[in-house]
């Protein structure tokens, strides 16, 4: 995958790869160890109904793997 600023990442909104809207970019994890990404934060949209079986954290925002990033343009686009 190309380089992309996280600048540029701030609000994308996020889609699955069936096209449904699963909510707009939160924020980004790191493993702390490794320094690697760990995890996309999801704000959920509101017609977001789950059962992708993503972790949430406490505030009810979806937990993604990095690993499940397909493309990255006007939206990200999400393995599901």
């Amino acid at each position: 995958m190309p380089e992309i600023l996280a600048e540029n990442l701030s609000g994308k909104a996020v889609m699955g790869s069936d096209g449904a809207e699963l909510g707009m970019l939160y924020n980004i994890t790191m493993d702390l160890d490794t320094g690697r990404l760990a995890n996309l934060v999801i704000d959920p949209d509101d017609t977001y109904t789950g059962g992708d079986d993503f972790e949430t954290d406490p505030h009810g925002r979806l937990l993604v793997p990095v690993t499940r990033v397909q493309a990255v343009k006007d939206h990200m686009i999400i393995q599901r």
